[in-house]
């Protein structure tokens, strides 16, 4: 799995809106990540944002920007709660991997521990690690896995890195434990 927690290409996501969701005043997405076109960097506001408000240049926007849906906008099956600006944090799946991430607003850096969200994040993990995917809180690009019994620190992961879930079974049932590695 390539992994650049706060840069990504948003065209390889799902990128249409649950009907009935719009952002309305949640600009967090424009917070979190980076957005190279503009020379952005991650965790801070994009100087054509007006948080609350929307995007300054909203039909010029990049296309990196234009392609861009989070999690809550496009999965109506998620409550009110859920949305970024409520939250603070901002949900999206990796197309590679098929991980969540979850990409906390650097303002509220324990918000993912809050509930419902921690519980919710606890089951979501516990259902996919079936499928070998992870739930991958990121403060900026240090990242914590969730799973079921314990959250596992990343550290900072860069391009370069990459994660790898192994499975031993033992007399009392499965244990998973996390590799990170570095690729040339």
């Amino acid at each position: 799995m390539q992994t650049e927690p706060a840069s990504f290409d948003p065209a390889q996501y799902i990128n249409t809106a649950a009907p009935g969701r719009d952002c309305g005043s949640c600009t967090l997405c424009c917070k979190v990540y980076e957005v190279p076109s503009l020379g952005k960097p991650a965790d801070k506001w994009c100087t054509h944002c007006a948080p609350g408000r929307g995007c300054g240049i909203w039909q010029t926007r990049p296309d990196h920007c234009r392609a861009f849906f989070c999690m809550w906008m496009t999965d109506a099956r998620l409550p009110a709660e859920w949305k970024p600006d409520k939250a603070k944090f901002v949900l999206t799946f990796d197309p590679a991997s098929r991980y969540l991430m979850v990409q906390v607003d650097p303002g509220a850096p324990k918000a993912w521990r809050q509930e419902p969200y921690y519980s919710q994040l606890k089951t979501w993990s516990k259902a996919f690690l079936t499928e070998e995917r992870l739930v991958i809180v990121f403060n900026n690009k240090h990242g914590t896995a969730v799973l079921p019994n314990g959250d596992v620190e990343l550290g900072v992961l860069g391009p370069e890195d990459r994660i790898r879930l192994d499975l031993k079974m033992t007399p009392t049932g499965p244990v998973y434990n996390i590799v990170k590695f570095k690729v040339s």
